[in-house]
């Protein structure tokens, strides 16, 4: 196995563990029993810095990990695929975008729709809470304006100590 295989595994992994705590560890309430938390600069870092497939899978299980250890099993199924869908979207655009500024900011926006979206689906079709489910919206938009602008600065520590060469696929 190449070093830079290993190096995109062992990266994931930490992102992936960085996800979960982030998740955990700074915890707002939301009025529809979520809570607003600091897990998604780490969840868009992942696509910006892995790629779409591994950035993916990191995003994802991370933060479905830290629902089934905070009790929100209930949430774990659509938070693996809706996080995992914003590092992908993530890194798309950022990728389309040769990798520049404007590429990481449109790609974040882009990807924190996708969850602010994903969430209010999945908390209203599948979790029956109906058009109630739009009680999370502000919560959601909020956690996702505070997790780009850290994941953007995040990037920008990446970039100058040259993680972001070492990492990316």
């Amino acid at each position: 196995m190449s070093d830079k295989k290993i190096r995109t595994m062992v990266t994931a992994a930490v992102l992936a563990a960085l996800s979960c705590v982030a998740t955990m560890v700074v915890q707002i309430p939301s009025p529809m029993n979520g809570y607003v938390n600091l897990g998604d600069c780490f969840v868009l870092l992942s696509g910006w810095l892995l790629g779409p497939w591994w950035g993916a899978a990191a995003a994802g299980i991370g933060s479905m990990l830290a629902d089934l250890l905070l009790g929100y099993g209930h949430y774990a199924p659509g938070t693996l695929i809706i996080k995992g869908a914003m590092a992908l979207v993530a890194a798309l655009v950022f990728k389309a975008f040769r990798k520049n500024t404007a590429g990481a900011l449109i790609g974040g926006v882009a990807a924190e729709v996708v969850m602010v979206a994903g969430y209010f689906g999945y908390a209203a079709l599948l979790l029956g809470k109906g058009i109630g489910a739009a009680a999370s919206v502000p919560g959601n938009l909020v956690q996702g304006a505070v997790g780009l602008v850290a994941g953007f600065l995040l990037l920008q520590v990446a970039r100058r100590t040259h993680l972001e060469e070492k990492v990316s696929v």
